[in-house]
C-alpha cells in the first residue's frame, strides 16, 4: 500500500467514488497512477483504497495539499461547490500550477466560475465528463469530452486515456459539460420515442424482443435499443447504473443551454417534461431506465421477453 509520507505530486487525487467514480479510479491505479482517494463515505474510500494501495483521504483540503492533479466526479455543480469551498475545501490547499479534472456532469456556467476562482490562485481546470455507463468505465473505454485550452487537455491526456478511449476535445471551458447534457438529451429522447415503439407494437401482436433485433439491424438502432432495452427493460431488471435524478438534472442543464443560446426546442422540452413527470411519479433513487414503467402506466402494457412469442 502507498504510504501517506509518499502522498505529493505523483499521487492523482479522486473525489466521489460512486457507481462510476470508482471503476474510473481503478483505471487510474490499474494504469499505475498513484491515488489519494476521497468519497463522503468515509468506509467505501478506505475500502477502494486498500484495495487499489491508494492513500484514503478525509478532507478535500487533505487532497489539495497532496496531489498537484484533481478529479471530481461527483452529482452536481452545488457538491462540487462545497467540495472547493471553505477551511477544509480544495481551494485552501491547492497550490499554482495544479489542475482540476472536472469531471462530473456539471453546469457549463458554474464550471466557468469555478474555472475563475481557481485561476485567482493559479490553478487550471478542464471539464471532462463522460459517457458510456459503469459497463465501459469498468473496461476503460469511456467517451470523454474535454472542454479547456489546448496545453491543459494535453497534459491531462495521459490520464484521461486510461480512463476512457476516445478523448474529443469540445472548446473552451463549460463546453464539455454543455456537450454532455445535449449528448444526453439526445440519449433521453431515443430511449422515449424507442419505449413508446415496443408499446405500440406489443399491443399490435409483435414480439417485444424481436423488434429491438429488428430496430438493431435497422434505422431506427440507437444505443437504447443496443444495450438498454433487453438489458435492462425487458428482463425487468432496470439496474443500469445511471440514476433517474441525475438523468433530470442533466436535462434541465440543456434546456438551460437552450435558454441562454435563445433556442426554441420544443421536443427538447416536452422530453424533458415527460422525464420528470416520471420522477415525480417513480420517486427518487431509481434507475433511469425505470422510466420506461412510466411510459408503460400511460400506455396500460407492460414490456417483457418473449411475451408473444
Amino acid at each position: 500500500m502507498v504510504q501517506a509520507d509518499q502522498a505529493r505530486s505523483p499521487l492523482v487525487g479522486f473525489i466521489g467514488l460512486g457507481a462510476m467514480g470508482a471503476p474510473m479510479a481503478a483505471r487510474l491505479a490499474s494504469a499505475g497512477h498513484g491515488l489519494m482517494l476521497l468519497d463522503m463515505n468515509r468506509t467505501r474510500a478506505v475500502e477502494l483504497a486498500a484495495e487499489l494501495g491508494a492513500v484514503a483521504a478525509e478532507t478535500p483540503a487533505e487532497v489539495g495539499a497532496g496531489c498537484d492533479t484533481v478529479v471530481t466526479m461527483l452529482p452536481s455543480s452545488d457538491i462540487v461547490n462545497a467540495v472547493l469551498a471553505g477551511e477544509t475545501g480544495l481551494l485552501s490547499t491547492l497550490r499554482p500550477g495544479s489542475i482540476l479534472v472536472e469531471m462530473s456532469s456539471g453546469v457549463p456556467a458554474r464550471t466557468c466560475e469555478f474555472a475563475e476562482r481557481l485561476a485567482a490562485q493559479g490553478v487550471r481546470l478542464c471539464d471532462a465528463p463522460v459517457s458510456g455507463g459503469v459497463p465501459r468505465a469498468k473496461t476503460g473505454e469511456l467517451a470523454i469530452m474535454v472542454g479547456g485550452n489546448d496545453a491543459d487537455i494535453a497534459a491531462i491526456t495521459p490520464l484521461l486515456s486510461a480512463m476512457g478511449s476516445s478523448i474529443m476535445p469540445t472548446g473552451p471551458v463549460g463546453s464539455a459539460h454543455a456537450m454532455k447534457a445535449l449528448n444526453n438529451l439526445v440519449s433521453a429522447g431515443g430511449f422515449l420515442i424507442g419505449i413508446e415503439a415496443l408499446l405500440i407494437g406489443s399491443r399490435y401482436g409483435l414480439s417485444a424482443e424481436r423488434m429491438v433485433d429488428v430496430l438493431n439491424a435497422s434505422t431506427g438502432m440507437n444505443n437504447s435499443t443496443q444495450k438498454k432495452f433487453k438489458q435492462y427493460v425487458l428482463s425487468r431488471r432496470f439496474d443500469a447504473g445511471f440514476g433517474l435524478d441525475l438523468m433530470v438534472k442533466d436535462l434541465g442543464i440543456a434546456l438551460a443551454v437552450a435558454a441562454e443560446t435563445g433556442t426554441t426546442a420544443p421536443f427538447a422540452s416536452l422530453c424533458r417534461d415527460i422525464w420528470a413527470g416520471s420522477q415525480k411519479l417513480l420517486g427518487p433513487g431509481q434507475d433511469h431506465t425505470a422510466v420506461a414503467k412510466f411510459s408503460e402506466l400511460l400506455a396500460g402494457s407492460t414490456l417483457e421477453a418473449d411475451q408473444h412469442q
